[in-house]
C-alpha cells in the first residue's frame, strides 16, 4: 500500500468561479424538481453553515435557508475543471484512477523524495488548484483507497484530511456506516437492522458474522471498515476492461402499467445496444432492475441463447424478466437495463435450430443504419413509434444525457 490521495473537486465553487456574483453567497447545486431529480448535490459553505446537506430534498432546504440560491447543475463545465485538476495531479504522479464524474484517487508513495511527505504534496495540489483554477477541493490522505475517500469526505469543501493508524479510530469509527465506501442504502439498511449503525461497529464485528450475513462480500466490508483496503491505484494509461453496458434513472412521472414500463425499457434497451455497437460488443446476459416509489425493488438478469446488442431484442428480454418477478401494487419510479458478459460483434455464434438468422442480420444492418442518421442529425431525428405514444416518458434521451455516477457494488445487499 502506498500513501494515497483522494480529490473530490466542489461543484459549489465551479459555479461560483463562472459567476462571480454567487460568490459569498448560500447557494446549493441542484438536480432538476420537473425531472424529478430535486437533490441537493452540494452547496457553499454559508449555505452548510445554515444546515443544508448534501442529498436533502429542495424543499427541506430552503426551510434551512430561506434566501437559498438553487442552481442547476452543469456537468460539461464539472468535467472540464475535473480535466484541468487532473493535469495539476500528473505533475505529482502516474498513478491517477477517476472514480466517477470528477473525483481521483492519486498514489504519490514514488514522489515523497521529490516533492515532500504526502500531506506537503495535498495541501500544495490544494494551493495550486486553489490559484490556478479558483476552485476548491476536498483531499483524504492515507495508506489506502477506501479510507481516503473517508477522508475526502470528513471536511468539506476546502480541506484536508489525514487518517492513518495513529488516528483512524479516533476520527472514523464514530462514523455513520453508510460512510464508508461501497455500504449502499440496501447494506446499510441491512446492518442498521443488526443494531450496526457506525463503521467502529462494523469493524468490531466478527468477519465470520458478517460473511453469513453477506455471504464473501462480508470479509470485504470488515477489511474496509478496519482500514485494510489493499488496491492499488491505476495507472493513468491502465485500460479498464468494461464488462457489462448499463442505463437506469429516475423516470419523468410513476410508471403504472406494463405499457409504461414496456415503453421505458425501449428507451434504456436503445442507449444500451448503442454503446455496446459502439464498442463492437455484443452482451450474453440481459439484465433489468426495478424501483419502487418508496425505493424498493429488485435486480433479475437472464441469460441469453445467442449474443445481441439489438435494442428490441434486449427491450423483449428485460420485459419478460419484469412481467415474471413483478406484481403490481406500487408505482415505479425507476427502471435499468443492462447488457452483460459481453463478447466481440465478430465472434462465433452457435446457431439454433429455429433461429432465423437472416432476420436478426437484417435488424442489425438496420440498427448500423439508425446509429450512422442519429450521429448526423441528432438522437430524437429517428425514434421507434411507441415512443411517441407517450412524449412524457418517451421525450428522455438516455445515451446523450446521462451521466455516470459511482454506484457502490455492494448496493443489492
Amino acid at each position: 500500500m502506498g500513501s494515497n490521495a483522494y480529490l473530490l473537486p466542489d461543484y459549489a465553487s465551479v459555479e461560483m468561479q463562472e459567476n462571480p456574483d454567487l460568490r459569498g453567497k448560500r447557494i446549493a447545486v441542484c438536480g432538476s424538481k420537473e425531472d424529478r431529480h430535486g437533490i441537493v448535490l452540494t452547496a457553499s459553505y454559508p449555505a452548510k453553515h445554515m444546515g443544508v446537506k448534501t442529498g436533502m430534498a429542495i424543499w427541506q432546504a430552503q426551510q434551512c435557508c430561506r434566501d437559498l440560491i438553487i442552481v442547476p447543475p452543469h456537468y460539461t463545465e464539472y468535467m472540464r475543471y475535473s480535466g484541468y485538476v487532473r493535469e495539476i495531479l500528473q505533475d505529482y504522479s502516474d498513478q491517477i484512477e477517476g472514480f466517477g464524474l470528477d473525483e481521483s484517487w492519486v498514489d504519490v508513495s514514488g514522489s515523497t523524495g521529490l516533492f515532500g511527505s504526502p500531506m506537503t504534496i495535498a495541501q500544495e495540489i490544494s494551493t495550486r488548484v486553489k490559484k490556478e483554477l479558483g476552485i476548491t477541493v476536498s483531499i483524504g490522505v492515507s495508506n489506502n483507497k477506501v479510507t481516503a475517500k473517508l477522508g475526502s469526505d470528513y471536511k468539506k469543501p476546502d480541506a484536508i484530511t489525514r487518517i492513518e493508524a495513529d488516528n483512524y479510530k479516533q476520527i472514523v469509527y464514530p462514523l455513520p456506516v453508510q460512510d464508508l465506501l461501497y455500504v449502499g442504502p440496501a447494506t446499510q439498511k441491512k446492518l442498521n437492522s443488526y443494531g450496526i449503525r457506525t463503521i467502529g461497529q462494523l469493524a468490531e464485528t466478527s468477519p465470520k458474522t458478517l460473511q453469513g450475513w453477506f455471504g464473501k462480500v462480508g470479509y470485504s466490508l470488515s477489511a474496509f471498515a478496519r482500514g485494510l483496503d489493499t488496491s492499488p491505484v491505476a495507472r493513468q494509461d491502465h485500460i479498464v476492461t468494461i464488462k457489462s453496458v448499463g442505463n437506469s434513472g429516475t423516470t419523468p412521472r410513476d410508471l403504472i402499467s406494463d405499457e409504461d414500463v414496456w415503453l421505458m425499457l425501449l428507451v434504456m434497451s436503445e442507449s444500451v445496444a448503442a454503446r455496446m455497437r459502439e464498442l463492437g460488443m455484443k452482451c450474453t446476459i440481459v439484465e433489468v432492475s426495478v424501483r419502487d416509489c418508496d425505493l424498493s425493488g429488485f435486480v433479475r438478469q437472464h441469460k441469453i441463447d445467442t449474443p445481441t446488442n439489438g435494442a428490441l431484442e434486449i427491450a423483449r428480454v428485460a420485459f419478460e424478466l419484469f412481467k415474471s418477478n413483478y406484481r403490481w401494487g406500487k408505482p415505479l419510479r425507476g427502471v435499468g437495463v443492462r447488457g452483460a458478459g459481453l463478447v466481440p460483434e465478430d465472434c462465433a455464434i452457435q446457431l439454433g435450430f429455429f433461429s432465423n438468422q437472416e432476420k436478426r442480420e437484417k435488424l442489425e444492418r438496420l440498427d448500423k443504419a439508425v446509429d450512422t442518421v442519429r450521429e448526423r442529425y441528432g438522437y430524437t431525428c429517428v425514434q421507434r413509434a411507441r415512443i411517441y405514444t407517450d412524449r412524457g416518458l418517451g421525450q428522455i434521451n438516455p445515451k446523450d444525457d446521462h451521466t455516470v455516477h459511482p454506484v457502490g457494488f455492494f448496493n443489492a445487499g
